[in-house]
């Protein structure tokens, strides 16, 4: 008698989408639930008379608001790709694609993210100034509100006073994020869209879009997109989902630097359509950034 059992078949993408999509509302609102007793016991019965804390744009609530940004990168992000796994009885590790990573590449992700920050920097313009017709009139204030009230967010989470603050915002906007989003988009929506459209550049793209839109951000969608897309090809030509994690990282821990610093130096955060290349600053961006992929692909086989 053969008792080998053979290995288990997975689930259909589609109902892996859908159980994904069950394991994100469940996740977050376990989450919340837990955030909001840890608020409670720090808040009391202010929480419940002035909700407003939760949005409040005042260093005294700050605390609420990364409690909750928290929750919800774990209960959103984290979460689901696991029980995913789990579902699919793979274990995280094997399921996503965790094979330790090489010094050469690890290397090279940082060559990428140097030479494309000029690059960055330009498609960011480009998007800032986006105007839509005049019959759209509407729906453009609608988008610049909206902005304007994530940044308003953004601004209070990246005021820094101190080095402890400094390292909070780099674990939390940072390595938190780095790892949750990934995990989520990379590692599981991109896996599953790769099966659903049987094309790996398909899934690329189509992960990186809704990576970038689920961030509400209209006027940083551009930027977003395009980053999203470079972490999956990353991820596509490793196998690993680490080089997309620390390339994450490193890209949001840039930005909390670059916050730190000019607070150190009492210069405004909010500058914005500022630009600090000339033209061909642009266009070398894009060359070396383009080589320093091909040489990570090329590494990666």
């Amino acid at each position: 008698m053969n008792f080998i059992q053979k290995p288990r078949e997975e689930n259909s993408p589609y109902l892996q989408l859908l159980m994904l999509v069950f394991y994100a509302f469940l996740g977050l609102l376990i989450c919340m639930i837990l955030a909001f007793i840890v608020l409670f016991m720090m808040y009391g019965m202010e929480l419940i008379s002035n909700p407003a804390i939760l949005v409040a744009p005042d260093l005294k609530y700050r605390p609420a608001l990364q409690i909750l940004l928290f929750a919800q990168s774990v209960g959103l992000f984290v979460i689901p790709p696991i029980l995913l796994a789990i579902t699919e009885g793979t274990k995280v590790n094997v399921f996503y694609g965790f094979r330790r990573p090489e010094l050469k590449l690890i290397l090279l992700v940082f060559l990428i993210m140097i030479f494309s920050t000029p690059l960055m920097e330009w498609v960011t313009i480009v998007n800032q100034g986006m105007k839509l017709p005049e019959a759209l009139k509407g729906l453009e204030e609608w988008m610049r509100r909206s902005e304007d009230s994530l940044l308003e967010t953004t601004m209070l989470l990246l005021k820094m006073s101190n080095v402890w603050e400094f390292l909070l915002n780099l674990f939390l906007i940072a390595l938190v994020a780095a790892v949750s989003e990934e995990l989520m988009f990379r590692g599981a929506l991109q896996r599953i869209f790769g099966r659903i459209f049987n094309s790996r550049h398909a899934a690329i793209w189509f992960s990186a879009f809704v990576f970038s839109a689920i961030h509400m951000q209209f006027y940083g969608f551009l930027p977003r997109f395009l980053l999203g897309a470079g972490f999956g090809y990353l991820y596509l030509w490793s196998g690993s989902l680490w080089y997309s994690i620390l390339a994450h990282f490193l890209n949001n821990a840039f930005a909390v630097c670059q916050a730190y610093y000019l607070q150190k130096h009492h210069l405004p955060l909010d500058v914005d359509n500022v630009s600090y290349f000339a033209w061909y600053g642009y266009v070398i961006s894009f060359a070396l950034s383009i080589i320093a992929f091909q040489l990570f692909k090329k590494q990666s086989e």
